[in-house]
């Protein structure tokens, strides 16, 4: 993306205002679970304050901890794929205030309006690899015998 993109969303101005049209204030308190993995994921959130903790279903162990997320950043992307099911799941470990999207409204006007759902599509896809990256390294980080091998 360019410079003059928008941190919170990495996308162009116009598109963010236009995303931003949508957005719905919320709150929670700390240990609110925002979605579960599997689940009908319907939609997402941009953090405003707080830190959300994602989290994988390991069987036979408790869930891992794969990434916490903060200011200005997406929780939630699995809205945007079909067959729209959460991947992961999110709780809330402070209190977090957020905007909130509803995935159908915004898949809609991704539909009419190809340069946004281009990119919305291009930031939810950049999303989904940083945070396909950082799930692997965490867990090789907890499973694996020697970590991930990388050093922070």
């Amino acid at each position: 993306m360019t410079s003059a993109t928008t941190r919170s969303t990495g996308l162009e101005p116009v598109h963010h205002e236009r995303l931003m049209r949508l957005a719905r204030e919320v709150s929670f308190e700390a240990g609110t679970r925002l979605f579960e993995e599997g689940r009908h994921a319907d939609r997402f959130w941009i953090v405003r304050t707080g830190t959300v903790a994602l989290d994988l279903h390991v069987p036979g162990r408790r869930s891992a901890i794969v990434g916490s997320l903060g200011h200005g950043e997406l929780v939630g992307w699995s809205w945007h794929f079909p067959p729209y099911l959460w991947h992961l799941g999110a709780e809330t470990t402070t209190p977090v205030r957020a905007w909130e999207f509803d995935a159908e409204e915004v898949r809609a006007m991704c539909a009419t309006d190809p340069a946004f759902g281009r990119a919305v599509a291009v930031w939810a896809g950049c999303v989904v690899a940083q945070r396909l990256h950082a799930t692997r390294v965490r867990l090789l980080d907890l499973y694996a015998p020697y970590g991930s091998g990388e050093q922070w």
